[in-house]
């Protein structure tokens, strides 16, 4: 997928262990992969690189995951970037808020590997082409 390539995903998460493991993965299946470990500079590289996908953690340093999600909205940012958010917290109002915010996906990271995360980045981007 030649497009594939080029696409810029930003993982927002402040473990960096995490981060790191899920920029891996997303580089070796050829995305455009880069980090930020707060809310203020997730929204500085959202708004520089334009990403066509954000993992966003929900409990971060400065700004949680919500409060970026509205100011995304706010900002019309969510027209360009898709937002996938990446959390353990699994609680089904959490998951309705943040859908509620404008995220595409909710993904419990206790419950998917890096791979399926990969994949799911994936079919996110394919169904985003049709």
């Amino acid at each position: 997928m030649a497009t594939q390539k080029r696409t810029k995903v930003l993982v927002v998460d402040d473990d960096q262990f995490i981060s790191e493991m899920y920029i891996l993965k997303l580089r070796e299946s050829g995305f455009d992969a880069e980090s930020a470990a707060d809310g203020v500079a997730a929204l500085e590289k959202i708004k520089k690189n334009e990403p066509a996908i954000v993992l966003l953690d929900i409990v971060l340093p400065n700004m949680d995951g919500f409060d970026i999600l509205k100011k995304l909205a706010d900002e019309k940012l969510l027209k360009k970037t898709s937002v996938v958010l990446l959390s353990n917290l699994g609680e089904k109002k959490d998951i309705e808020k943040g859908l509620a915010l404008g995220a595409i996906d909710y993904i419990v990271k206790a419950h998917f590997t890096p791979s399926e995360v990969v994949e799911r980045v994936e079919k996110i981007l394919k169904k985003a082409e049709e």
